[in-house]
């Protein structure tokens, strides 16, 4: 079912690795993926944006009316990134046409939802159809982390693109007093710790900003004996008032991993044990077991297991890690 944002992700590690074969590998499924977008099917987010030209691409293989902002954005960000590799533009029209569409479906408080704009009239949820709570589609922080990552790394910068400057504004009013931002489609607050902390990185924040460092300091308290990060679906009660300890995953420690890093925190011990973690879970197959539920349906209904996850994510950390020992800067949005 998710067969595009899958192929999208592992391009992304694949660029991290950065090898030959890798790249190649990373450039053909970015191929694959670009007679995929959307351009001649207006959808439902019309109702909204009447004005605004297709231009995403959807969740699933096939679904030409519901494209999501999300994958759009990682899509171009990846083109982005494999273009700089290749010294090409072969994937500049895939990316301006899909930059264009995301910045029309931005919402008036300044962030993104999934699927479209302002929709976040939160009373209909109250009605009995739609008890599972989940029947809208408000902006989000992890969403909106994922957009601006994206004009980050397309060049954009607060000063002179007011979208953006808007977007890290919504970002810094639903930071919470822990540190940490709410996760819509990832479980949970460490998902979207790890998508607002690389967008704002790629915004150019300082790393030293009470911003970042209460993020680095929620990340670090939290994080498991074993060296690893976990969360699970009580996460999205009601109630909630502050982590609460899960078992470590894979996949949630390398986000982990990866937003401390675009925190300016490659060296700090918290990483160091992160990354022995995933040393010390990874299989004679290379690569890892992940049992446990780490991606969101609807929250507090059902809950997802995305098996690429394990496998994609820690490597992608682990290459990060890498990189950043080596001396090389994280320039690009995730």
């Amino acid at each position: 079912m998710w067969i595009e944002r899958g192929i999208t992700l592992v391009c992304h590690a694949l660029l991290e690795v950065g090898s030959t074969p890798a790249v190649e590998s990373a450039t053909a499924g970015l191929k694959w993926l670009q007679p995929l977008q959307i351009l001649d099917v207006a959808g439902d987010w019309t109702a909204r944006r009447p004005n605004v030209r297709p231009g995403g691409w959807a969740f699933q293989y096939a679904n030409p009316h519901y494209p999501d902002l999300d994958d759009t954005a990682v899509v171009v960000m990846a083109m982005d990134r494999a273009q700089e590799l290749l010294g090409s533009k072969q994937f500049q029209p895939a990316i301006e046409r899909g930059r264009e569409w995301v910045c029309g479906l931005q919402s008036h408080n300044g962030g993104w939802g999934a699927f479209d704009a302002d929709n976040n009239y939160l009373y209909l949820n109250n009605i009995p159809f739609s008890d599972h709570g989940a029947l809208l589609d408000p902006p989000t922080e992890d969403v909106t982390g994922r957009c601006v990552s994206m004009l980050a790394q397309l060049g954009e910068r607060a000063e002179t693109n007011p979208d953006l400057d808007s977007a890290l504004d919504y970002l810094g009013r639903t930071q919470l007093a822990d540190g940490s931002w709410y996760g819509r489609w990832g479980m949970n607050y460490i998902y979207g710790t790890w998508s607002v902390l690389c967008s704002l990185n790629a915004a150019g924040l300082d790393p030293a900003s009470p911003t970042m460092r209460k993020a680095v300091d929620w990340l670090s308290a939290i994080q498991n004996a074993d060296g690893g990060w976990g969360e699970d679906g009580t996460s999205y009660k009601l109630d909630y008032d502050g982590y609460q300890q899960s078992p470590s995953t894979a996949s949630q420690t390398a986000w982990a991993l990866i937003g401390l890093m675009a925190a300016g925190a490659a060296r700090h011990p918290t990483v160091a044990r992160g990354i022995d973690f995933l040393l010390r879970m990874q299989g004679p197959d290379g690569l890892w077991a992940e049992e446990r539920y780490t991606a969101t349906g609807f929250p507090r209904v059902f809950f997802l297991r995305y098996h690429g996850y394990a496998k994609f994510f820690p490597l992608w950390a682990l290459a990060r890690y890498r990189n950043l020992l080596d001396g090389r800067s994280i320039k690009f949005g995730m």
